[in-house]
């Protein structure tokens, strides 16, 4: 993962654990009520004939914002990815011992939306060159991250990447450090209900959330 580690206090959160160092979690998921608060519709299901990613930008409160209301999405969900403890709480994740990061579930009808607008959206809501942060938000669970469920996907997120790395040295920006690995996505754990859909349920909270401006040309002729 390329980034830069902010020296100073916090900076040890900065930097991923090693495997052997990590928090052990537990073996049951967390306890959650499976409805989305605005639509009603089940977090954890099968999605059968439907399509899903998982996107880190930053705190998850206003990442899963985004996505809840374009057409074609038929549930989001927050979570933690990306890591090894398995089935951590938030304040393990926060810990920076979990190296997991900050993730939304977006479940998606191919059909009716194209992955290639979800990267837009993922790419032109948070500045994916910060490495370990987001705006103020700094460690590990702030970092970018685009996991895919197939070859498909992969090859657009890299695509996405390519063509906006363009963009943002045009604009003055450093290179993107967001992370995408290969497919299989790893194991997404949901969040605690406090966390899902927080800014639906908390319409004044917090949200640090901010794009770079430059718009993602993917998509476009």
């Amino acid at each position: 993962m390329a980034g830069s580690i902010i020296p100073g206090i916090g900076a040890f959160k900065q930097r991923l654990p090693q495997p052997e160092d990590a928090l052990p979690g537990r073996a049951a998921p967390l306890p959650l009520h499976n409805a989305h608060y605005i639509s009603g519709a089940k977090l954890r299901d099968e999605y059968v004939g439907l399509a899903r990613v998982q996107f880190g930008m930053g705190c998850f409160w206003g990442a899963e914002r985004k996505f809840w209301s374009l057409p074609g999405v038929a549930v989001t969900a927050v979570g933690y990815s990306g890591g090894y403890t398995p089935n951590p709480t938030y304040r393990e994740v926060c810990s920076g011992q979990t190296g997991h990061t900050e993730a939304v579930l977006v479940v998606f009808d191919p059909a009716k939306i194209a992955f290639e607008q979800l990267l837009k959206v993922f790419w032109e809501s948070h500045d994916p060159t910060q490495g370990m942060r987001q705006g103020n938000d700094a460690g590990t669970q702030y970092r970018s991250a685009i996991y895919c469920e197939n070859d498909a996907q992969y090859r657009a997120a890299l695509a996405s990447r390519d063509a906006f790395q363009v963009k943002l040295r045009e604009a003055g920006y450093g290179e993107i450090t967001t992370e995408i690995p290969p497919p299989p996505a790893p194991e997404f754990y949901y969040a605690e209900d406090d966390h899902q859909q927080y800014l639906a349920k908390n319409p004044m909270g917090y949200c640090g959330l901010g794009g770079t401006g430059v718009s993602c040309p993917i998509g476009l002729a």
